[in-house]
């Protein structure tokens, strides 16, 4: 519990402090953004099947190896 919680807070700081370098993220080809007056409606597919790509693979990884 105390090694997920400062992994979030280690990448919390990174997204703080590369935010202006990672203003892609949510911006990719697939995520869904509708914008109408008086409604907002944005649902990012791409960039999340991304990030599950990404912890699928490393979480193999560490098993594979550890």
């Amino acid at each position: 519990m105390i090694l997920a919680g400062g992994a979030l807070v280690i990448a919390g700081l990174l997204f703080y402090f590369a935010g202006d370098k990672l203003r892609w993220f949510g911006h990719l080809p697939g995520d869904i953004r509708i914008e109408k007056p008086g409604f907002r409606f944005y649902a990012p597919l791409a960039s999340m099947l991304l990030i599950s790509a990404i912890l699928s693979l490393l979480f193999w990884l560490i098993r594979k190896f550890f």
